[in-house]
């Protein structure tokens, strides 16, 4: 029976803002990470998680309070008031789960090994809680367990968790270790545990999920010596020392004294027990819980501090710096401290000194996740490109969505060739540039041979008859593939990101080819409704059309309708202007977009579509470009005026606080570039466009030693119109600037005034 007893507690303030001299001095020192609110995404559809890690970090240690629904994919919902316990792997932002791995739970009274119902918590080892006992910060989270009377309080390193759970006086305390438990219920082919001494377990599990083939090691020692009984589906397996079944648990018991503090540490890894031992034993060595808490958070600080800001509201802040922190939380490292990691081909292997990383969400983070790196952190997208270059080596194409050493296939396009393209283009090349671009142009090509495809359904997604249709009819069937819309345009933009870099290369005739392909998109597009449609084999339009409809994974367009679709053109912004019938019919368009009613048709639309301002659906991917369309077509303070509309309406300081998944960094690298005043509308074009900076004066650190300013005069919340701009001093009448205008260093200063100045940026 659970102890329901009700600890007082201090009513904890979400962000950790320190009061008082304590304040003053982080501020003195730019302590960013006191304006990060980790709840931030974790309700409505965000998809975050609020627990403890390392800026990219293999171990995410966080509550979890959910297992099933879309909602679950994180593992945390703050709509919810009891946690299942603490595990060590999480996804930031998907709309699929998976991970949840080695859940750790401590309690007091008679052990259960299940682990209960939300509706009825006292059925196993779930607790109750609420929010005002939780506290976190970046590297650090705390919560008041109440059916139990335990303070936990978890914080991490790079490749381990360190838990520290404050016990009151029992004779019946222990921790449940849960191998079964997994985001999304998926299917754990391995669970294992051995019991090594009276402080010391390991274990192993093989999930069958999103990931085909995931493997988690792990080591785990305690500070006090406990007895033990192995559990299978939570009743007792009556076996001693080790048990390997498909659903495992071990129940660790002890006695403790009132406010005692028992520790536990745990490594993991992708490869042995060998290698989550050596994790663990290189990063935390001792017991000394604060000083690991104190690590992160100087590692946290130090991340933050790539980019200062003066001036903005407090919520601006908080919702700027958490956005910094959820883009340094994915990809995440997956190479073990001896350098040994998993590879796409499922064997181990040693990364000579180069660390591997896991978990790219590149349909999302192309967009503006991998441009912002090339401005903060370029040697740090270096390293990811040489990831995803080892990845195909091992695997045989370039990942689109990669997870834990496993293709998935999931969603469209080829986008890590804008990844490559991108930085290539921007100057960052430390990697095997012939390598990378025999790649893309693999990527580009339907062909299956050589390929580690995990299973016929992920073949099928990896490499869908989609690029076979676009090799030899030139266009994709409507009739004959699912979401034909989406992906052909999505093709076309990364044959243009080709074609790039084959002019660079010096390849002219794959550049003739390839730019030649881009211009595909015109196939789509049906003059007498105005939208990108579905072509069939035959050369008919796709009927019925309705603008608006959406059947989600299920129609022509992914995620989205023909209104989000029709403007992904972010290539060749003038051939579109040309198809729709020049400038002012392009404008139009555009104004009916944004103008037009919200309302979405279709019994199974798609959830993705929201953060609707009329049609463009700013909590998903497709939208994130198009309000910088207005700059192409001279009617910049547009651009500006939605630019500031997105960031006011559609981001808060609140649990609810993003209007679409997070996606592992993209939205909230949006919302950053923005606030800078600038964005990657075409990633491969090193032009940034120009749109509503945010504060007052915003200070980029970068790598090669020089400091890029962006200030703004007059800035207020009304005045969200840029009036005149300089770089460097000298007028700048155009809404774009290149690349190298931010590495060289220097300042980007605008006036801003409440009224349009229709004339700036009209010449862009």
């Amino acid at each position: 029976m659970k102890y329901l007893k009700i600890i007082p507690t201090c009513l904890a303030i979400l962000f950790l803002i320190s009061c008082g001299e304590t304040k003053k001095k982080s501020i003195a020192e730019n302590d960013n990470t006191i304006f990060v609110n980790t709840f931030i995404g974790t309700g409505g559809h965000g998809h975050t998680f609020p627990g403890a890690t390392m800026p990219h970090g293999m171990v995410q240690l966080s509550p979890d309070t959910r297992t099933l629904g879309w909602d679950a994919c994180a593992g945390y919902h703050y709509s919810d008031n009891s946690i299942l316990g603490f595990s060590h792997t999480h996804l930031s932002g998907t709309g699929i789960g998976d991970y949840g791995d080695i859940l750790f739970m401590p309690y007091t009274g008679d052990v259960s090994a299940l682990p209960g119902s939300p509706e009825n918590p006292d059925e196993g080892y779930r607790s109750r809680f609420n929010h005002s006992s939780e506290v976190s910060s970046p590297g650090y989270y705390s919560v008041a367990l109440l059916d139990y009377n335990i303070k936990a309080e978890l914080t991490a390193s790079k490749r381990a968790g360190f838990h520290r759970y404050t016990f009151p006086e029992s004779n019946k305390s222990g921790i449940i270790i849960d191998l079964a438990h997994t985001i999304h219920g998926h299917r754990n082919p391995v669970n294992e545990i051995r019991v090594i001494s009276d402080t010391e377990i390991e274990g192993y599990k093989r999930t069958r999920g999103w990931a085909q083939n995931h493997h988690v090691y792990f080591y785990a020692k305690f500070n006090k010596s406990f007895q033990y009984e192995l559990y299978e589906n939570g009743k007792p397996a009556n076996q001693k020392n080790s048990l390997n079944t498909t659903n495992t648990q071990i129940g660790l018991s002890f006695e403790t004294g009132k406010d005692e503090e028992v520790l536990a540490k745990v490594g993991i890894s992708s490869v042995d027990y060998k290698g989550a031992r050596n994790n663990l034993n290189e990063e935390i060595k001792d017991w000394d819980f604060e000083e690991i808490k104190q690590l992160a958070h100087e590692e946290w600080r130090e991340t933050l501090s790539k980019i200062n800001i003066e001036g903005g509201s407090f919520d601006e802040k908080v919702i700027f710096y958490t956005g910094l922190y959820h883009s340094n939380l994915a990809p995440y490292l997956f190479t073990d401290i001896d350098g040994r990691y998993r590879g796409m081909d499922q064997k181990i292997h040693h990364s000579d000194g180069e660390n591997i990383y896991t978990v790219f969400s590149i349909w999302d983070t192309y967009r503006a996740f991998h441009p912002l790196l090339n401005i903060i952190q370029p040697s740090f997208n270096n390293d990811l490109i040489k990831s995803l270059l080892t990845k195909y080596d091992q695997g045989g194409i370039l990942p689109k969505w990669e997870l834990a050493a496993n293709y998935t296939g999931t969603m469209i396009g080829y986008h890590a060739i804008s990844v490559i393209a991108d930085a290539y283009l921007k100057g960052i090349r430390d990697f095997d540039i012939e390598k990378a671009y025999r790649a893309m142009i693999e990527s580009s090509h339907y062909d299956t041979t050589g390929i580690f495809f995990p299973s016929e359904r992920v073949k099928e997604k990896l490499m869908p008859m989609a690029r076979h249709y676009n090799d030899e009819l030139g266009f994709i069937p409507n009739n004959l593939e699912n979401e034909s819309v989406s992906k052909a345009l999505e093709y076309a933009y990364n044959d243009w990101c080709i074609a790039q870099m084959a002019k660079e290369l010096g390849k002219e005739e794959d550049y003739k080819t390839y730019i030649k392909r881009s211009t595909r998109y015109r196939e789509y597009y049906d003059k007498s409704t105005g939208f990108m449609r579905g072509k069939n084999d035959d050369g008919s339009w796709r009927t019925p059309f309705n603008p608006r409809f959406s059947e989600h994974r299920n129609d022509a367009y992914t995620e989205g309708n023909a209104f989000q679709w029709t403007w992904y053109v972010p290539h060749d912004v003038s051939g579109l202007m040309d198809i729709m019938g020049g400038e002012e019919s392009f404008l139009n368009n555009l104004d009916t977009l944004f103008n037009t009613s919200s309302d979405i048709e279709g019994d199974n639309a798609s959830s993705d579509i929201s953060g609707l301002i009329g049609q463009y659906a700013h909590g998903n991917e497709p939208s994130h470009h198009i309000i910088f369309m207005y700059n192409e077509a001279g009617e910049a303070w547009k651009t500006q005026k939605y630019a500031d509309s997105i960031m006011n309406s559609l981001y808060f300081n609140d649990p609810n606080g993003l209007s679409g998944n997070e996606d592992c960094g993209q939205m909230s690298a949006w919302y950053v570039m923005n606030a800078m005043g600038i964005y990657s509308i075409c990633p491969g074009d090193t032009k940034y466009s120009i749109g509503r900076p945010l504060f007052d004066k915003l200070t980029v650190q970068l790598e090669n030693g020089n400091e890029f300013v962006v200030k703004t005069i007059n800035n207020s919340r009304s005045n969200l119109y840029i009036q005149k701009a300089s770089l460097n001093g000298e007028n700048l009448d155009k809404a774009s600037i290149s690349h190298s205008d931010i590495m060289i260093g220097g300042i980007l200063e605008f006036e801003m005034g409440n009224t349009p100045n229709k004339n700036w940026g009209s010449n862009n």
